[in-house]
């Protein structure tokens, strides 16, 4: 058979889905049995890392790959729970169509089969039931007949193929599925989506292959459009808009080219910083400057050698008058020569070694370019080369003799900027959820365009199985971790604690995104490694999503600290 011949028609006319309300059911009692086992194996992993009824923190160190593993367990959860809600009240509406019945039980009939035979941290570290407990009871949670019949029903190759086509019906549509959102956030996703198209995706390539900064005019654009105040209040010059409209319009801007979804970052963390730590004057001064992009923001927080260990901290802030003068060196500062403000976290009580000496500064100071990135006097430095992630740039800072008002220490208050910065981390995380589903938006329509247009054989290689087989995944699973991200951005919308569901859509959504763009260029082929195809840029970005706002590992390890110490 040739692979013309290998499209939806060889197989069925029709859905080979499973009867629609008996679909929802078996989604959520495959979502609850999920979770009752996460419940059940609690207690064991618990038991391991505990001494003296405590969790004993060395221990928990020793027994990384099981602690890591019941974080990616938990994620996985809570991610089939949200699409089990989702297919719910899609269904409730009349709205769960053949397209969405596909998606739902595809994605579940793999990832059930992944927490029963193991879940790929990353390439190399697979976690594994037995892993967890050795509890015959609390592993038969995960043998449940409605997980079962998804993993046996739920994803054959006639509901890849049958997927797949449906995925190519919808070529150059925003999304593939109904995501659920109200029509206002669709609104704004078709205006960013249009913006997209037209002002970013043609020359993005192009920006990257270069090395260029992201043209200002652009960024103005942008900031005309309110990018940059999304989530400021109105009586800061502000949208007041939530964290679902920011997740939209950060995987509209980041399908284009992360870059330009990352610029918004700096705006939103310092944003977040001044509105929840600083004081009424700092709120009046900086946020409408921000806002309308007047002032561009960056983020100055870590130290060659020391990676997430912020409490390691040895740049200096010492008072001296009515300024505090800072000495020390940073790195990986993104867009920091174009920056006009840094939020500054520096030492500036002397005698500590740990996170309660922290003090954030609000930092002014000169625009640079390339050719004079850093004239403001006491700063120095330089760019780091990067494989992607480009458009604003990375650099290494020097700081020696580099003054700061002492106004403009936020709050007014020292040793409270690492608590300050830790009240961003949900809101940066759930960004960062966004912009991989982005990254993996762009994937599936690279890797679905070069499909169809790419001929041998006599056809599209798009019928070829193992080829249709890789677009049906990638639109499934940025189905499952899009709903999953929009719930984090509700629970902060809704003012709930939300960083354990922050942390899992961030970890799942890095991992999506690699594996989308790895499908896309291997769907390229040799091709996909010429550097002047999209994709070799798209998947040298997606790298980066694993790394930055808090790397796997570590993001695996906070998930799963905050749920075996809460509770029995």
């Amino acid at each position: 058979m040739t692979a013309a011949a290998l499209t939806a028609e060889s197989v069925s006319a029709e859905a080979p889905a499973l009867v629609m309300g008996d679909l929802v059911s078996l989604l959520r009692d495959a979502a609850g049995n999920v979770q009752a086992f996460v419940a059940d194996a609690k207690g064991a992993v618990k038991a391991r890392i505990s001494s003296g009824g405590k969790i004993d923190r060395k221990l928990a160190d020793l027994e990384q790959h099981c602690v890591h593993g019941f974080g990616w367990y938990a994620s996985y959860g809570e991610l089939m729970t949200q699409v089990a809600g989702w297919a719910a009240e899609l269904d409730a509406q009349g709205r769960f169509g053949e397209t969405e019945q596909l998606l739902a039980q595809l994605l579940f009939s793999e990832y059930a089969a992944q927490l029963v035979g193991g879940i790929p941290m990353n390439q190399g570290e697979i976690i594994r039931p037995a892993d967890l407990t050795s509890d015959r009871e609390t592993m038969n949670r995960l043998f449940a007949p409605a997980l079962v019949r998804l993993i046996n029903e739920g994803g054959g190759q006639a509901v890849k193929t049958r997927l797949a086509q449906l995925v190519s019906d919808a070529r150059g549509k925003a999304t593939v599925e109904d995501t659920g959102l109200e029509e206002t956030f669709e609104m704004i996703r078709d205006q960013f989506h249009s913006f997209a198209d037209n002002k970013v995706i043609p020359f993005a390539h192009q920006w990257h292959l270069k090395d260029e900064l992201i043209p200002m005019e652009l960024i103005k654009e942008l900031g005309d459009l309110g990018v940059f105040g999304l989530t400021i209040p109105e009586e800061y010059g502000g949208a007041g808009m939530g964290k679902t409209a920011m997740c939209v319009v950060s995987e509209e801007l980041s399908r284009a080219w992360i870059g330009v979804g990352s610029l918004a970052t700096r705006s939103e963390i310092a944003a977040e910083l001044i509105l929840t730590g600083g004081t009424d004057e700092q709120k009046a001064e900086w946020l409408p400057r921000i806002a309308s992009a007047e002032t561009l923001p960056t983020a100055v927080f870590t130290e060659p050698n020391t990676g997430s260990d912020l409490g390691a901290l040895r740049t200096r802030g010492v008072l001296e008058g009515d300024h505090y003068v800072v000495t020390g060196n940073k790195t990986w500062i993104t867009h920091a020569a174009r920056a006009d403000v840094m939020t500054l976290l520096v030492r500036t009580i002397p005698d500590t070694t740990d996170y309660r000496g922290l003090s954030m500064l609000l930092a002014p100071k000169l625009r640079g370019d390339d050719a004079n990135p850093f004239p403001t006097p006491g700063m120095s430095g330089g760019e780091i080369e990067v494989l992607g992630y480009r458009g604003m740039k990375e650099y290494e800072i020097g700081f020696d003799g580099f003054t700061v008002p002492a106004a403009n220490l936020l709050g007014g208050v020292e040793g409270q900027g690492f608590k300050q910065l830790m009240a961003t981390f949900e809101s940066a995380r759930i960004q960062t959820a966004a912009r991989a589903v982005g990254v993996a938006q762009r994937c599936l329509e690279l890797g679905l365009n070069y499909a169809l247009d790419r001929k041998q054989f006599g056809g599209p290689i798009f019928g070829f199985p193992r080829v249709a087989n890789k677009i049906a995944m990638m639109a499934a699973e940025i189905m499952g971790v899009r709903q999953l991200t929009y719930f984090a951005a509700r629970q902060k919308d809704e003012g709930k604690r939300c960083d354990l569901e922050a942390g899992m859509a961030k970890l799942i959504a890095a991992r999506v995104a690699w594996a989308a763009a790895d499908n896309a260029l291997q769907i390229h082929g040799g091709n996909g490694f010429a550097m002047e195809y999209e994709v070799s840029r798209v998947l040298a970005d997606a790298r980066i999503l694993n790394i930055f706002e808090g790397a796997g590992e570590i993001q695996a390890q906070v998930i799963a600290r905050r749920l075996l110490e809460d509770g029995n």
